[in-house]
Formats: structure tokens, C-alpha cells, sequence
């Protein structure tokens, strides 16, 4: 049930590693702008809600080309923290709020791995879940992820550190993050793979290295 993340990087994503500007770092890729033409704040100062909605739409339209429901999905985690975790396994509210299956959570893996962050050594937390679509309520877990810089609900939590989720379909290779509200990255190994998705959201696409 449980799989290694970095055994798995290694041998499909050589040489990848797995935090934000996986587009930079890998040549079968696609960088898609969230919300293109839309501020995120109305002129008097409330949130622009429809642009969120607007957000939301693209990227469950991306998830849901990506992913079948006969897909096996790894959901990877990362939290940063200054000091590496100690003793019992934490939980996260990714895989407490956003996992269906409580007996599934069980198999939930956790690892502490060093990083170098801003010319700063930190830790990475990384917890991962081996599970197939219909186990995620990934409609409000996308829209978390999305939420990241702003009071809307869902929400991860709070704190300086927003947790990054990587959704790696296992089935296809391929490998889906959203960063926040301004777009997301889709990187494959095979670029066939994604030429679909290339050609049915390529007015969103922008693929400027």
C-alpha cells in the first residue's frame, strides 16, 4: 500500500526535486496561468470572488484531465519547518479533512528530509498517501490549495508555512501542483502524455521557462 517518494522520484523523475518550479526543473512540462485578466481584489477592496471561481473551474478542469478514476495517485505533502519532527507521527489536515477512507489514512507515510530554503537550512516534512480519485474529496482540497494567500475556506490552516501538495498520478507519471491562486505546474515523463491537455487548455498555457 505505501510507496516510496524519493525510490519513485529517483527511478521515473531523475535528478527532480520535489518543491515548487517543477517546470523549471524538468523538460516535459506545462505552466498554466490561473485567472489571467482578473485582479484578485475589487476597486473597493473586497475580494474579487468570481476570479476565485474562475480559479477553481481551471484547475479541477486540469485535475480531472489528468486524473481517471481507475488511476493510482500518490498525494505528497511537503511542510516546512525549522526543526525536524520529532516522536509520534504528526497529522495534517490535508489527510484528516481530505481523505475519505479513515482505514486508508492508516497507511499514511511521513519522512524528514533536509532543504535548503532561502539560503536557509529547514526541514521538509513530507507525508504521502497512496490512493486512488474517488478517495480524495479533491474539489475542496484543490480549492485549499488555492486558497493560499487569502481568508477563503477551504483552508490548509495557518502560519508561514502552507503546505505544498504535489499529486503525482503513478499510473501515467505524471505530476500536478498547484502553487497557489496564480496558476499550477504539469510535468510528465512522456510528452504524449500530456498533449492532450496541452491542446484542450492551451489559451490558459504559458510557457515561458
Amino acid at each position: 500500500m505505501t510507496i516510496d517518494v524519493e525510490q519513485y522520484l529517483n527511478k521515473t523523475f531523475p535528478g527532480l526535486t520535489l518543491t515548487p518550479s517543477l517546470y523549471q526543473q524538468w523538460d516535459i512540462g506545462i505552466h498554466v496561468e490561473f485567472g489571467a485578466g482578473f485582479y484578485q481584489w475589487k476597486d473597493n477592496g473586497r475580494l474579487n470572488l468570481a476570479r476565485f471561481h474562475y480559479v477553481y473551474h481551471q484547475a479541477l478542469a486540469i485535475f480531472n484531465e489528468i486524473f481517471s478514476y481507475s488511476d493510482e495517485i500518490l498525494l505528497v505533502t511537503n511542510v516546512y519547518q525549522y526543526k525536524p519532527a520529532e516522536g509520534k507521527k504528526k497529522r495534517i489536515k490535508v489527510y484528516d479533512r481530505y481523505i475519505k477512507n479513515k482505514q486508508l489514512k492508516d497507511h499514511l507515510k511521513q519522512q524528514t528530509l533536509p532543504y535548503v530554503w532561502d539560503d536557509e537550512d529547514v526541514y521538509i516534512s513530507r507525508f504521502s498517501l497512496k490512493c486512488r480519485k474517488q478517495d480524495i474529496h479533491y474539489v475542496l482540497l484543490i480549492k485549499a490549495a488555492c486558497n493560499e494567500d487569502f481568508r477563503l475556506k477551504p483552508k490548509f490552516g495557518t502560519g508561514y508555512s502552507y503546505p505544498d501538495v504535489f499529486f503525482i498520478n503513478l499510473t501515467k507519471n505524471v505530476i500536478f501542483f498547484i502553487y497557489d491562486d496564480r496558476g499550477c505546474e504539469v510535468i510528465a515523463t512522456n510528452k504524449e502524455t500530456i498533449k492532450p491537455l496541452g491542446l484542450k487548455f492551451r489559451n490558459w498555457i504559458d510557457n515561458r521557462k
